[in-house]
């Protein structure tokens, strides 16, 4: 008999652990949501079996349950489920990007029916909604464990198993380890990349000219300021302590940083700028987790229709994968630029010398 899987929440993250695992035959995956829409889109594109609008029914046929909402709706579901009463033991996980809060609200379950393994799946795209979801999502992403005191490894080893589609690489940490983690890679930075984008729109209100300004670097480290508010505002209230010591340690460091920019020292300045560099280019180079790591390429290309595309049918007709590609800058009748990311420095050997004998410009950052 196939084991019954619910997934209560069909956003990006819900919906992309839907169409990863009911690829198993061994599951039946009924979705949850309180949008008809979106439950109809589900049933549509075959991402689960079944869809509900009542939890708490579908509940009692579940042998797992899965909560992908944010982290405030997380925790009253829980409240729910702890007031149902199961047939069967039943494990629950959840996907919320700060454990804390809701590791305490698992260690406040009475029901002896419920198991809760808190899970937090790192990785994400720009778009939001069902219709973004990916089965290949989570592919290579570390995905985060945080058992509750009273579950057991074969438990663990369990949930493990539904998400094994996911491709996911698990690592177990316990609360206060994600959160600070989390706090300092994700949630910080972005607070950091809301006040660099309210810095500028003051800032035009001098020079109205600025947003034309705004070139491929202010736009890659403030992407992530278009991210949902709605839902980025219920992630820094969970985590605000954490946040308020990140904001603290970044005004000292702000400080110091002004002070060196006054004092106009160009060896310390260096130094510091090198120190930065050298860490930046090390994250990720043993093993791929939140940050890849990748080996990149940078191609100059015209604008000219399909120069996009002759580099990577050109890579492709070799055989030479690329895992991701960036288009840096392109003007108008101006030459721009092309970030090819490889998985191994073979292939980007491989590139190099082979867009290099076709004519192209290409340099590797060093």
């Amino acid at each position: 008999m196939k084991r019954v899987i619910v997934v209560a929440g069909l956003g990006l993250i819900g919906g992309s652990i839907a169409k990863s695992v009911i690829r198993d035959k061994n599951y039946y995956v009924i979705g949850y949501d309180t949008n008809d829409e979106t439950l109809q889109f589900a049933l549509e594109m075959g991402m689960v079996h079944e869809s509900a609008t009542d939890l708490m029914t579908v509940a009692k046929r579940a042998d797992f349950i899965i909560l992908a909402a944010p982290i405030s709706q997380t925790i009253e579901l829980m409240k729910q489920l702890d007031k149902v009463e199961f047939e069967k033991d039943i494990i629950v996980s959840d996907v919320s990007s700060v454990k804390r809060p809701v590791m305490e609200a698992a260690e406040k379950l009475k029901n002896q029916r419920l198991h809760f393994i808190g899970g937090h799946p790192m990785a994400g795209s720009h778009k939001k909604g069902i219709q973004a979801a990916k089965a290949h999502l989570f592919e290579n992403a570390i995905y985060v464990l945080v058992a509750a005191k009273a579950v057991h490894t074969n438990q663990v080893n369990q949930l493990k198993g539904v998400l094994a589609s996911t491709n996911s690489k698990f690592i177990k940490l316990n609360a206060q380890e994600h959160d600070e983690m989390t706090g300092v890679v994700s949630h910080f930075p972005h607070l950091i990349a809301s006040s660099l984008v309210h810095q500028a729109r003051k800032w035009q209100e001098k020079h109205s000219y600025l947003p034309n300004l705004a070139a491929g670097g202010f736009r890659d480290i403030t992407r992530i300021a278009s991210s949902n508010p709605v839902l980025w505002q219920d992630i820094f209230h969970h985590n605000r302590e954490k946040m308020v010591q990140l904001l603290d340690e970044w005004i000292t460091e702000m400080s110091f940083l002004k002070q060196l920019v006054e004092e106009k020292d160009k060896e310390t300045m260096v130094t510091y700028l090198d120190n930065a560099k050298t860490y930046r280019d090390g994250l990720g180079n043993k093993e791929k987790g939140v940050i890849p790591s990748f080996y990149d390429l940078y191609v100059d290309i015209r604008d000219q229709t399909g120069a996009v595309a002759k580099v990577t049918q050109l890579l492709a007709d070799h055989s030479i994968s690329i895992n991701n590609i960036q288009i840096l800058e392109i003007r108008e009748g101006i030459t721009g630029a092309l970030r090819l990311s490889f998985s191994s420095q073979t292939f980007l050997v491989q590139a190099s010398e082979l867009l290099t004998e076709h004519g192209y410009e290409t340099m590797v950052e060093k």
